[in-house]
């Protein structure tokens, strides 16, 4: 169930800052999760108790690339974005495993 749900952690600089300053985490999620199953997917997968989730619906973008057989148009895919507060001293390293 957990895993239908976060699809992968968002590993970037702004992301890693939250990470370190205010004890948040951002996951790429499913477009259709709400707020309730995001939350209960991180509790269940990481072992973390989560205060707060916000979610951002990412809009696709159009992309254009020159290439040798000319001009290609494209669109990137929309996508979703939660960012997780976890309370207390509890975290999430994603580098444990590696």
């Amino acid at each position: 169930m957990a895993k239908g749900i976060l699809i992968k952690p968002l590993i970037s600089e702004k992301a890693e800052m939250l990470s370190e300053k205010l004890n948040q985490v951002t996951f790429l999620v499913d477009r259709k999760a709400n707020k309730i199953e995001i939350k209960k997917a991180v509790e269940a997968l990481y072992s973390v108790s989560v205060s707060n989730v916000r979610t951002i619906t990412m809009p696709s973008k159009q992309q254009t690339r020159f290439t040798k057989a000319g001009l290609q148009k494209g669109r990137t895919s929309a996508y979703k974005k939660a960012i997780v507060s976890v309370e207390g001293e509890d975290t999430i390293d994603f580098f444990d495993e590696i």
